[in-house]
């Protein structure tokens, strides 16, 4: 398949584009970043490149882009600024949504337009759409929460929909990725690594995680299997709470669980966006069936991401 891929130039576009590539898809990548920042470990004329700002509607008149719109049999759209990275200001906040909302809404109005039916659109979302809880555990049919993060994803999600009546949509709602080079776990290794790791906030908040191998198989598994269709958890079957996260990292390292790292060190650096990390949700999927994880369970995943 020709794919085009969407900001997919960061911590799962590492492992995702070789993997498309190793399977014979065609490649076009258009990121707002110069190639020489991409994080892909690539032969860089082994896919097409193209730099241009998609959350700004002008740029969705390029002719280099129409013409690749017009060849192309599949999109993947992962584009978003990064959401716990940075302090949740008023700006931070406007670029988090215009960069998934802009660019999903500019996107499908440009394929309406042209009257271009890709056969298949992947559409990122995230398990925020439901909200946080301690207790409440949630699957595809439990309702969105009400907070800043679920509006985002509820948002996103609405305009995702408005795709080209005879295209087939998959929305992925990811979890937290998990691998060695970035994400949550590579935050965390380097702490773990030198003996003063522990528990974010309290340890009683819900990880629901997946590893970034079976994230990258399950958006390559449905881009070709038809029964792929709507709304998709995009987690691991066996989310844990915080502590046990905590707990089996410092065993795989070999190094001690000690020093919980308090959710006021956290809010001062992050402000609401601490929120990603101390307040998390129980997810699993009920949908995924025909899929069969290579890192069902927590340990094998963090055994995976340290042993080098």
């Amino acid at each position: 398949m020709r794919i085009l891929l969407l900001g997919c130039t960061g911590f799962v576009g590492k492992e995702l584009v070789p993997t498309l590539l190793n399977k014979n898809h065609e490649i076009y990548i258009v990121s707002r970043k110069p190639i020489s920042k991409l994080k892909l470990d690539l032969d860089f004329n082994k896919f097409k490149f193209l730099q241009i700002d998609l959350s700004k509607e002008k740029n969705w008149n390029n002719e280099n882009l129409l013409n690749i719109l017009r060849e192309t049999d599949g999109i993947i759209n992962l584009m978003g600024e990064p959401i716990a990275e940075k302090k949740w200001t008023s700006e931070q906040k406007q670029k988090i949504e215009n960069s998934r909302i802009n660019t999903t809404k500019f996107m499908m109005k440009t394929l309406k337009n042209l009257k271009i039916n890709p056969k298949v659109i992947i559409n990122g979302s995230a398990i925020g759409y439901y909200g946080t809880s301690l207790s409440s555990e949630f699957t595809e049919n439990s309702p969105g929460g009400k907070d800043f993060l679920s509006n985002l994803c509820k948002e996103w999600e609405a305009v995702a929909a408005e795709k080209p009546l005879f295209t087939r949509l998959v929305i992925f709602r990811i979890g937290i990725v998990l691998e060695r080079d970035g994400g949550a776990l590579g935050k965390m290794l380097p702490i773990f690594k030198v003996g003063l790791g522990g528990p974010i906030g309290d340890g009683k908040q819900w990880m629901s995680w997946i590893h970034r191998t079976d994230l990258c198989a399950l958006i390559i598994k449905a881009l070709v299997d038809k029964k792929y269709s709507g709304v998709f958890n995009a987690v691991a079957p066996n989310p844990v709470l915080m502590k046990e996260f905590s707990q089996t990292l410092g065993k795989c390292l070999n190094r001690p669980n000690l020093l919980p790292v308090p959710g006021a060190v956290l809010k001062i650096l992050l402000g609401d966006g601490a929120k990603v990390v101390l307040e998390g949700q129980k997810v699993i999927s009920s949908k995924i069936k025909n899929y069969n994880f290579k890192y069902p369970l927590l340990e094998k995943a963090i055994y995976a991401a340290t042993k080098n």
